[in-house]
């Protein structure tokens, strides 16, 4: 009783080992796991072949049909006789079948045999003259289609193993432009192997488009023409901070940094303000290459690591949508945001952190316009809040009243601040972001009392100099010019 794994090599007999052709002529029968190989019709004629074809058309998907073949391989693998099974290249180059086989067989001290084969790597390599050692990765195209985003380093070269249908075309490629521009040029190699061999260049748009594509097809994806993925701004860092980098970088701490991120926090905010992709597309790379500092500055100190920051934060996203990720199902975004709270508390309470208040998880670092939204925000979804807008309303009116009345100047900072903070509430009940209304605010008056000023340069007259009902003329001519009207 035994298993033998045999790999058939990519195509031809000049690909087959010289211990799978010996194995062959010895013996009786072999079982395929598919006879659409070109080498097939070259085995020895006395074999007699078994194929699991017919189980690709009866089943709903592929995982089902190397499960179906596991099963069948382990029971014929128990007869005295065992069994031989033969599948295409290396068995252990995308083999699903040949990963449940092992794996089953050890679990009932089966006996595994692996003879090995040339995989469909090596000869699509010497058709695209590529060396696998510069970083090759390898992909399956079923995985990569099932993706949002191509687990691939845009660069290093990838190699698409079966790319076997139009429509795994399509999904591939959407995948793969998640990441790589549309006009990226790859290649698509078929029967490498073989004396029918192809290749064909094109751009990443064309992929689905009509291109002649089987189970022998692979697509190779060449890296980026300049830097793109996170290791090469990683590499870039520690570079920096390397014994022979840039003496003021090397000086950097956590703390002398602070101020460094707060001001490319802003720049990115500035850059979304002014609706500029081009600007936005350069700041976010500037605070990027900010948190690289910081985590470089961790991994030399030895407390976290780039792979503990990206593994905490992909783990906590996906524990907080499990409408997403488990079986939650949710009516809408409201519901969503009070399972987000909720999950966050039972994660403080889990930590030995339980807070005395939801509201504590509130930086208070934050700028005191945006903390009073955060805590609005989140007070709102804990219940506490007005039945409806007017009642907002009211409260500024009657915060208003509360400010005049004030005689004193602590009374009169109390209740400042209550009413400001009463406007953020009405802020968030008119869809509107507080801190981005009041920096906007902020650049409008800016703005005019330039043009104010312009315009006074222009009458010879010193703006300060005017009379407040024409600084009033001046003033509403320059809302005029932006747009606003006279009101």
């Amino acid at each position: 009783m035994a298993i033998t794994i045999l790999g058939l090599g990519p195509g031809g007999p000049a690909y087959l080992t010289r211990e799978a052709w010996d194995l062959l002529c010895e013996a009786d029968e072999i079982y395929l796991r598919t006879r659409h190989h070109p080498i097939v019709a070259a085995l020895p004629t006395h074999l007699v072949l078994h194929s699991f074809d017919e189980l690709y058309q009866q089943a709903d998907d592929v995982a089902e049909v190397y499960e179906t073949i596991a099963q069948r391989i382990i029971a014929l693998g128990q007869r005295p006789q065992g069994v031989v099974y033969a599948v295409p290249g290396h068995p252990w180059v995308g083999e699903s079948s040949v990963q449940r086989i092992v794996a089953r067989a050890r679990q009932i001290g089966l006996p595994v045999r692996l003879v090995e084969g040339l995989s469909f790597i090596e000869p699509t390599l010497a058709v695209l003259e590529v060396d696998a050692l510069n970083g090759l990765q390898v992909a399956d195209a079923s995985d990569l289609a099932a993706a949002h985003h191509p687990p691939l380093d845009p660069d290093r070269p990838a190699l698409i193993g079966q790319l076997d249908s139009q429509q795994l075309a399509s999904d591939v490629k959407l995948t793969l432009m998640n990441a790589y521009p549309d006009e990226h040029p790859v290649t698509l190699v078929r029967a490498a192997g073989t004396p029918q061999c192809t290749r064909m260049t094109i751009p990443l748009y064309e992929l689905d488009q009509g291109q002649p594509l089987d189970h022998l097809t692979c697509l190779y994806v060449p890296p980026l023409p300049h830097p793109g993925g996170l290791p090469a701004l990683q590499e870039t860092v520690a570079r920096l901070r390397a014994p022979d980098g840039c003496p003021w970088d090397r000086e950097q701490s956590h703390q002398t940094l602070r101020s460094n991120l707060l001001e490319e926090t802003y720049e990115v905010l500035a850059a979304l303000d002014a609706d500029d992709p081009e600007r936005l597309c350069e700041e976010l790379g500037d605070l990027l290459m900010q948190i690289a500092m910081h985590v470089q500055i961790a991994t030399e100190e030895g407390t976290f690591r780039f792979a503990d920051v990206i593994g905490r934060i992909d783990a906590k996203l996906k524990r907080r949508h499990p409408h997403v990720f488990g079986g939650q199902t949710v009516q809408d975004s409201a519901e969503v945001l009070r399972n987000w709270e909720a999950i966050k508390a039972d994660e403080r309470v889990a930590e030995g952190h339980a807070p005395q208040s939801r509201l504590e998880g509130v930086p208070s670092a934050l700028p005191a316009l945006a903390r009073a939204q955060a805590i609005s925000d989140r007070a709102a979804r804990l219940g506490f809040d007005w039945s409806d807008v007017e009642g907002v309303l009211d409260k500024v009116v009657e915060e208003v009243r509360e400010l005049r009345a004030c005689e004193d100047a602590a009374a009169r900072e109390r209740e400042m601040g209550d009413l400001l903070f009463t406007l953020v509430n009405l802020a968030r009940w008119l869809g509107v972001d507080a801190e981005s209304a009041l920096r906007r605010a902020c650049d409008r008056f800016t703005q005019r009392f330039a043009q104010m000023e312009q315009e006074a340069r222009l009458q010879h007259s010193d703006f300060a100099s005017l009379a407040p009902a024409e600084q009033e003329v001046l003033w509403q001519k320059a809302k005029a010019q932006q747009g606003e009207g006279s009101a």
